[in-house]
């Protein structure tokens, strides 16, 4: 028995030892009310660990109550937190608290007011209308990915599981992400540790992403195997492939899983060995240069039977993605879809710096790509995905304003699976079991009630989303303007979106003269050829 496993049952296991223990001396008046008491604290015990809603409790029984007895006067000690110093209540949970109430199927509905302070710099919100819209139905909120090379495009939700990795989360994890996505009719991403057999059990849709590692379908020596890809990508439940360039919470960084949470099964999946590191590149061996990517890209696309494939990357040198614009003027194959990731997303483990200092924020990388493609004529040949950070209506509609097509989100629907951040995922020793490869520790999480979770928080988050559109005068989604949402700029001024970001025209940067001063240096600085700057 593990050391883990004690300390957790430790408590429980004193109190039933000791309710045991003491019955042979009841006739002592002065022990009753200690066997009384522990005897009521192990009946507690062994209720959290028979009941199914709350994974800390059965994963620490009678302490994990602890948890929920501060939650339950939460309301009290958030409000002193705000008169005693508002600036030390950290946004995340805020979030937490949204998320775990949609996941709940419970009103989100507050009284008194708002807790933001509208008059600080950076606080955002959307115009409402005079004449509010008729509330539209969520279930509409979708959109066609797949572009004129695609022969099975995918009609996608507008609000999607972001990657996470069966190895980073675990089995019953997956089973719960994947049974509410099926649920709700949404996708779940794989995150690039591949399809295992826990993504395939509910039938849920999925997009396989592919990272340089290439697990699920790599060769003996770490390369690109395009017969086992073109096995597993001609799937059904397979909707479209994603190429990962690179992540948000580490761009530039290969991933790693420590070799204590490769299991015999997460070996099997990814086609690594046990007893090491699961280490997956830095940048891809399958191509070099942005011609290349493309012409993998049309290679995919055939060996997935005609599938929508793209990528996703966190930008970084503005250059090279116009280089990969060019190289999709010079070859004329385009990817059917781009996913933008912020740098201030991520869900996994990453080294500080890396979290802090590298990668564009996702707002800024939305927009350079979406004036890219404006700038190119391709918008409308080529979707956008957003991920990072994305929680709530508010995160969706602000994303959908400034370009993308649709979003996608990781920690939220990790919220609704129990995830408390105890920011333990990388010991394995995750406290809700989300995160972990012990058997014991993610028994705690129960699939069907985590599964009816995520599929609440997909489908109030929508509705929400309807409500807002509605006040502003909106019908669908695909209505949303810059002009639609606000930020305050100082103590004195508020600003559209539409005045403070720089939108091209649609084939600006084709002609000979670009008016927008940075996207003319950087178009100048890429090429097709190569990732390195061209000198100018």
């Amino acid at each position: 028995m593990s050391v883990s496993l004690l300390s957790r049952y430790a408590f429980f296991s004193c109190c039933l030892l000791f309710t045991l223990f003491s019955l042979p001396f009841v006739h002592y008046e002065w022990l009753w009310p200690f066997t009384l008491a522990a005897a009521a604290l192990t009946l507690l015990g062994v209720f959290d660990l028979l009941q199914t809603r709350h994974a800390v409790r059965r994963n620490y029984p009678i302490l994990g109550n602890i948890r929920y007895l501060v939650e339950s006067i939460r309301p009290e000690i958030r409000q002193y937190l705000l008169e005693s110093d508002r600036e030390q209540l950290p946004f995340s949970r805020a979030q937490r608290s949204l998320v775990y109430a949609r996941a709940k199927n419970e009103g989100a509905d507050k009284p008194f007011g708002t807790l933001i302070d509208v008059y600080q710099p950076g606080f955002e919100f959307i115009s409402h209308s005079m004449r509010p819209a008729p509330l539209s139905d969520p279930a509409g909120f979708r959109v066609e990915i797949g572009g004129p090379q695609c022969s099975q495009p995918y009609s996608a939700s507008l609000f999607n599981v972001s990657a996470m990795s069966f190895g980073a989360l675990s089995a019953n994890a997956i089973r719960a992400l994947n049974q509410g996505a099926q649920r709700g009719d949404f996708y779940h991403d794989t995150g690039e540790g591949s399809i295992s057999p826990y993504h395939l059990e509910h039938g849920g849709a999925l997009v396989w992403e592919l990272g340089s590692g290439y697990f699920g379908c790599r060769d003996a020596a770490g390369g690109f195997d395009a017969e086992r890809f073109a096995e597993q990508a001609r799937n059904p439940q397979v909707k479209m492939v994603e190429i990962k360039l690179s992540q948000g919470a580490k761009p530039g960084h290969g991933g790693i899983l420590p070799k204590h949470k490769v299991t015999p099964e997460i070996a099997a999946t990814r086609g690594v060995p046990l007893g090491q590191d699961c280490v997956s590149p830095s940048r891809h061996s399958a191509f070099s240069t942005p011609i290349e990517l493309m012409r993998f890209i049309a290679r995919l696309r055939e060996l997935s039977g005609g599938k929508p494939v793209g990528f996703k990357f966190c930008l970084g040198h503005p250059w090279e993605f116009m280089g990969i614009a060019k190289a999709m003027l010079e070859t004329g194959i385009l990817p059917d879809f781009i996913v933008v990731d912020g740098k201030e997303g991520g869900t996994g483990a990453a080294p500080l710096e890396f979290t802090d200092h590298i990668g564009v924020p996702l707002r800024e990388g939305l927009l350079f790509v979406h004036n890219v493609l404006v700038g190119l004529n391709l918008r409308d040949k080529i979707k956008i995905g957003a991920s990072g950070k994305l929680v709530s209506a508010f995160d969706i509609a602000s994303v959908l304003a400034i370009g993308a097509d649709w979003a996608n989100s990781a920690r939220g629907f990790m919220f609704a699976i129990g995830c408390i951040q105890s920011q333990s995922c990388h010991t394995n020793r995750c406290p809700t079991g989300v995160a972990t490869q012990d058997a014991l520790r993610q028994r705690a999480l129960v699939v069907p009630d985590k599964a009816d979770r995520v599929f609440h928080f997909h489908r109030n988050t929508m509705k929400a989303l309807a409500e807002m559109l509605a006040s502003a005068g909106l019908e669908h989604p695909s209505q949303l303007r810059p002009h639609h949402l606000v930020r305050r700029v100082s103590d004195t001024e508020i600003r559209l979106f539409s005045q403070l970001h720089v939108f091209l025209q649609p084939g600006e940067l084709l002609e000979p003269e670009i008016k927008a001063a940075f996207y003319g240096r950087m178009w100048q600085m890429a090429r097709a050829d190569s990732f390195e700057a061209q000198p100018v």
